[in-house]
């Protein structure tokens, strides 16, 4: 008798990990999804095509016959504001195909703008430090002469990350000219620390559960680990691991790196959400590896 008779046949799961360069958090992410039997393929956004002649309408490189069952963006390209409207594109037309994507386009949208982060957060009750957003150095000073006796604040990027950028303001003088910030002001309530010590916590949010978090620490009130921070393990307490379930959720980011403060009455907030987050300072103080456990949380989701 044939063993293979009556055997199930087993179709490994295509997933794609969206990368521009294959760094070793995509190989990391390609390398848990071999473990786990998928048939795993990195693809650069920018060489993914619209083609009206196909029927899905898209062409991705090594998806000639099948378009993945899902797709984890490690990281887009930056480009030309046309080059990277057309790579969330694709990550759009994905989604409208009933293809996972981890983050879709629109999570990464709002958590890229921190503008539309903030708005979100405040709409959605989660608490987070009073911020602002407004064009030319004129609204940016009448801005802060009004704000800034209440407490200095921090000037960030709109879009930026990894700590890049921070300015503290305390004066109107202290802005920088309107070509420093691409005419955009984004500015956030500075929180003192709260025992002396600048620290703030990143807990790792997949799937709506919390999977990892750590303390960082710094000498400076930059505590990005990029920037100097230390990583530190962290137990999170309940109030923590609320609001970054309640952050990820609110900008619907399957998952995110979720930045938080306390102040100086113990109140946690929320300072950011990364859609895109990296965890190389956070994979030295957790004992699972981060990327095995997202993998795990996505092909459970796709059941």
């Amino acid at each position: 008798m044939n063993n293979a008779r009556g055997r199930a046949r087993v179709v490994a799961r295509r997933i794609a990990v969206a990368a521009d360069t294959t760094d070793a958090h995509a190989r990391a992410l390609l390398a848990a999804l071999a473990a786990h039997g998928a048939e795993a393929r990195a693809i650069r956004l920018a060489e993914c095509r619209f083609d009206g002649s196909r029927p899905s309408g898209l062409d991705l490189p090594g998806y000639a016959d099948a378009l993945p069952e899902a797709v984890i963006v490690r990281e887009i390209a930056g480009g030309s504001f046309e080059e990277v409207t057309r790579r969330l594109g694709v990550l759009h037309a994905l989604r409208e195909l009933g293809i996972a994507v981890w983050n879709d386009a629109r999570a990464i949208e709002r958590c890229v703008d921190k503008s539309m982060t903030s708005f979100l957060l405040a709409r959605a009750g989660v608490p987070t430090p009073p911020a602002w957003a407004v064009e030319g150095t004129g609204a940016a000073r009448e801005l802060v002469e009004r704000e800034a006796p209440g407490g200095p604040l921090v000037l960030k990027p709109l879009f930026g990350s990894q700590g890049r950028g921070l300015r503290l303001i305390a004066r109107a003088e202290d802005l920088p000219e309107p070509d420093a910030v691409g005419g955009v002001y984004y500015l956030q309530r500075f929180i003192p620390p709260a025992t002396g010590a600048f620290l703030d916590h990143r807990l790792f949010v997949c799937a709506d559960r919390v999977i990892a978090a750590m303390t960082r620490r710094s000498e400076r009130w930059i505590t990005n680990v990029r920037r100097g921070g230390r990583p530190e393990p962290l137990d999170p307490d309940p109030d923590l691991v609320a609001h970054a379930r309640a952050a990820a959720a609110c900008v619907g980011a399957d998952y995110a790196g979720v930045d938080l403060i306390r102040d100086a009455a113990g109140r946690a907030l929320v300072l950011e959400v990364n859609s895109m987050p990296a965890w190389k300072g956070l994979q030295q103080v957790t004992e699972d590896a981060i990327p095995a456990r997202l993998v795990a949380l996505l092909l459970d989701r796709l059941g």
